[in-house]
């Protein structure tokens, strides 16, 4: 579905921005830092090094999960003929913690 560029994933989720580097970590798929690096350069070029950049790209981030959960979702109901339990059961992705939680 994609196709992963090469490089040190560890160093390129270390360049990135904050706010981008906790979408990546929450990303309900491995969203290949090096590709994210790749994005994040094309989004600075487009928005400069500010916060619209980072939405922009964010928002992308979004949209692919959206695109590979459905592709998941997809290959799964063709090969058991029912819904992705996740799916059926209306589940949602966890992303961080709620703003109430307290750390213990």
């Amino acid at each position: 579905m994609w196709r992963r560029y090469d490089g040190d994933d560890w160093e390129a989720f270390d360049v990135l921005p904050p706010a981008i580097r906790q979408r990546v970590a929450e990303h309900a798929y491995d969203a290949w830092s090096v590709n994210v690096m790749v994005l994040w350069r094309h989004y600075r070029r487009l928005h400069g090094r500010t916060p619209r950049a980072e939405r922009a790209l964010i928002r992308y981030l979004d949209y692919c999960e959206r695109l590979e959960r459905a592709a998941f979702a997809a290959r799964y109901a063709q090969a058991y003929g029912a819904a992705l339990p996740h799916d059926a059961a209306g589940a949602t992705i966890l992303r961080g913690r709620p703003a109430d939680a307290s750390v213990r």
